[in-house]
């Protein structure tokens, strides 16, 4: 299983329920503002951000990273959160 972590910047019309409804469905934990990170099986970092931008507007920014090593201060949640 990877540990992933996914940020956004809405830019616009800033239509964050559909990005927050999708990662409740992956069990993500919100760690900033608008950084979420989740666990996953047979997936790719470029894989997931072709899944999740069907949830943003196109002059949004999405970034999606594998992570192995994380270290975290002072965040709302962390990858230790995760169920």
């Amino acid at each position: 299983m990877a540990l992933y972590f996914l940020t956004y910047d809405l830019r616009k019309g800033r239509d964050y329920q559909k990005i927050y409804d999708e990662l409740e469905k992956f069990n993500a934990v919100r760690v900033l503002e608008s950084t979420w990170c989740f666990n996953r099986l047979n997936t790719s970092a470029p894989q997931l951000r072709n899944y999740f931008k069907k949830f943003i507007d196109k002059d949004d920014g999405l970034l999606v990273v594998e992570s192995k090593m994380w270290a975290s201060r002072k965040t709302d949640g962390s990858p230790k959160d995760l169920k």
